[in-house]
């Protein structure tokens, strides 16, 4: 009988904590978890999950002028934020309860406050209680960042989008990764007016280029107000004075605590209901006593571990994002089972972290794949096939909306290296095109393949001529 109380104490209950503490329960091993806040952690709670009904509520959107284009005697009204928002809540509260009743039939034992480390083999509770383990896991996720900017604190993270009592009328998004793009769209479409800075000179940063450029120019189109080349440099209530020279402004109406005014590089001073901050996360590692004992962490506080989710202390194991590897749910949970593989089953897994498919929520949606154009390019010679048109069901009835599909392609090894989609639903066609390309299928694979028509995917299967090489 193992001198512990438990064989693994989990910290942290989000994917990647709750499937491996689920998952190790069910190999024999006596199994805790501690979680401060919600069960589900972001993805369920303020991230992935709330984002994507978010995403389905504003692609309504346009479905009524559609409609009619199509023939239909069809009336929308505007979008009703008080009738989603308590939905939303109960859809979240249903989740947090069935992960709650996964773990309890599990066998896991719950604690629902703080943990911190005292050794390589005790974990101390908030509660004054102390627990011993063979192994420890740390799984705490990560948080959303506020700029280091006076008057920051007058701006939302995105934590604080699924929680708003109402929406603005108008709203600020700084930022120009997924999360910032994402909610641009989102909010646009439920006819929030949103005006978006972005300091660099494209949004979408690490994704091809190709694609990026057309995700901004469709956003563009839509009405978001999508200003690259800006930040922020000075942020206030309206009803107070900041030092600010004329400028291009906008006046628009207060909305929740009075508006908030800003002054953007580009020389723009404009008065926005909300502002939301997307600029990065940071890891949940401070104050857990990492230090102390040894565990090494990076520059910015994440975990440094093994191809085996092991870190530099024997008995202590980092999965999910908190090791800052690829920051996706799937991964912490394909972690997750890699971990209890190795340390539980006596099976060592390392989990294979190349070829990882990906979406972004924006409207259209992008879904890649493998390598940009531009970093292929770099590693070897290339064919690129790509094609950009307008979709049979918005074309008929004279909307410009167009669609890109795209393969990036080895020259020595005709493997398709990458592939890159903009286009509705992109993310459910990448996750079909990801298996061909993760099982290595070449362009000569993609053609023998008959297409399915009339569909926007078939182009994958029909471009014949590389549109550039390199």
């Amino acid at each position: 009988m193992s001198s512990f109380d438990f064989d693994l104490f989990v910290i942290g209950g989000g994917s990647a904590g709750v499937r491996a503490a689920r998952m190790a329960a069910g190999t024999g091993a006596r199994v805790a978890l501690a979680e401060d806040d919600r069960l589900g952690g972001t993805c369920v709670i303020r991230g992935c999950v709330p984002k994507k009904l978010m995403v389905f509520a504003s692609g309504f959107h346009d479905l009524a002028d559609e409609a009619r284009a199509y023939g239909w005697d069809f009336t929308a009204g505007g979008f009703s934020w008080e009738t989603f928002r308590p939905l939303l809540r109960l859809e979240l509260d249903r989740l947090e309860g069935v992960y709650s009743k996964l773990l309890d039939g599990s066998g896991v034992s719950v604690f629902k406050t703080r943990a911190t480390l005292d050794d390589a083999h005790t974990v101390r509770l908030s509660t004054g209680q102390v627990a011993t383990a063979a192994h420890i896991l740390i799984a705490t996720g990560g948080r959303p960042d506020r700029p280091d900017l006076p008057n920051a604190h007058l701006g939302m993270v995105s934590d604080d989008i699924f929680l708003m009592d109402a929406l603005p009328k108008s709203i600020l998004i700084v930022g120009g990764g997924f999360i910032a793009c994402e909610m641009a769209c989102i909010l646009n479409n439920m006819g929030v007016k949103v005006t978006q800075f972005y300091r660099g000179a494209q949004i979408l940063r690490g994704f091809d280029d190709e694609a990026r450029g057309l995700v901004a120019e469709r956003m563009h189109a839509q009405g978001i107000d999508l200003r690259l080349g800006t930040n922020i440099i000075a942020m206030d209530r309206a009803n107070t004075d900041i030092d600010v020279p004329a400028g291009d402004m906008a006046q628009v109406t207060s909305g929740n605590g009075g508006p908030v005014r800003v002054k953007g590089t580009s020389g723009l001073e404009a008065e926005f209901d909300a502002v939301l901050f997307a600029t990065g996360r940071s890891f949940n590692t401070a104050g857990l006593g990492l230090e102390a004992l040894g565990v090494k962490t990076g520059r910015r506080g994440e975990i440094v571990v093994d191809a085996y989710s092991q870190t530099s202390v024997p008995s202590i194991f980092a999965l999910g994002d908190v090791t800052n590897r690829v920051n996706l749910t799937p991964v912490a949970i394909k972690d997750a089972m890699a971990f209890v593989d190795t340390v539980f089953l006596g099976k060592p897994t390392p989990v294979d972290h190349d070829l990882i498919a990906s979406a972004v929520f924006t409207q259209p949606e992008l879904g890649t794949i493998g390598l940009t154009e531009e970093t292929a390019r770099e590693q070897e010679p290339i064919e690129v096939y790509s094609t950009s048109f307008r979709p049979m069901r918005t074309a008929f009835i004279g909307k410009p909306d167009r669609v890109l599909m795209k393969l990036i392609v080895s020259k020595a090894t005709r493997r398709v290296l990458g592939c890159h989609i903009v286009a509705p639903e992109a993310g459910e066609m990448i996750q079909l095109a990801a298996i061909a390309i993760k099982m290595g299928a070449t362009k000569e694979d993609f053609d023998r393949t008959m297409a399915v028509h009339p569909t926007m995917s078939e182009e994958l299967v029909t471009m014949r001529t590389p549109v550039r090489s390199a």
